[in-house]
């Protein structure tokens, strides 16, 4: 009868995991708080100009991978509950098919395969549109205008707003910016004030009703949310084919201090 591993060989295996996904995935894997094992993965579609991407933070148990799985969170501001709920029942599966062994690597590149189906689904879809998509590019700045309300003239702005987890419910304000046009596009920012991962999605959802932002070529965004209890950030962006451009964005906002 094989005998238990010990506190320590957990330890280590625990150890050498995380050394052996830190040197494979570099950049893309980040510590978030050592002492606590909290660590996040940016996974994406590993296309050039990726489209689809969802962060995968993992808290690692003392028991694991001995006898618990990791503790997580998949963060994506496109994800429904319904793909969601499909995507942890792959990592369940893995989980149970491997007890006992380390399954960090098998869960992120099992959420990748999934992000590259999406990606190829899409683009399926998106070549018969992108004639007409690309069309959307306005000549004049009014004919895109939202109706904006300008913000103060300041280097940081605090928006009030309550931070209660009801108004977690509520949809923030959304500030529309000037447009501005340059070489016949026009780019118009949108700013809200957001608490949680749904939020965005509301925001996200409320803006593309309307037509011409829906319809425009590039729609990239970045948020960042601060986490008190972990004292952390929850944070992602999206170029939306526009390369490196939502990672600018989510750059300005941690260089500026915006959250």
């Amino acid at each position: 009868m094989a005998a238990a591993p010990s506190d320590s060989e957990t330890t280590q295996k625990q150890t050498e995991e995380i050394e052996a996904l830190s040197a494979i995935y570099g950049d893309e894997w980040c510590t978030v708080d050592e002492d606590e094992k909290i660590f996040c993965i940016k996974i994406s579609d590993c296309s050039a100009q990726p489209k689809w991407t969802l962060n995968l933070q993992v808290i690692l148990p003392p028991e694991y991978p001995t006898s618990a799985p990791p503790i997580y969170q998949l963060n994506a501001p496109w994800i429904l509950q319904k793909e969601y709920a499909e995507l942890a029942n792959h990592l369940e599966e893995i989980y149970v098919q491997n007890l006992g062994e380390s399954i960090l690597y098998l869960w992120v590149e099992k959420i990748r395969e999934v992000l590259i189906e999406k990606s190829q689904s899409s683009e399926s879809v998106g070549s018969d549109n992108k004639k007409i998509t690309e069309e959307t590019d306005v000549d004049y700045e009014e004919e895109f205008a939202l109706e904006y309300e300008l913000l103060p003239d300041c280097t940081a702005i605090k928006l009030n707003f309550d931070l209660s987890e009801k108004k977690d419910e509520e949809l923030p304000p959304i500030y529309h910016g000037n447009p501005i046009t340059d070489r016949r596009s026009t780019f118009q920012a949108h700013l809200a004030p957001v608490v949680c991962l749904k939020q965005v999605k509301n925001i996200l959802a409320e803006l593309y009703k309307n037509k011409k932002i829906a319809s425009a070529t590039h729609n990239i965004y970045a948020y960042r949310i601060y986490c008190e209890d972990k004292q952390t950030f929850l944070q992602d962006c999206e170029d939306d084919g526009e390369t490196a451009a939502g990672g600018r964005l989510l750059h300005l906002m941690q260089v500026k201090g915006i959250n």
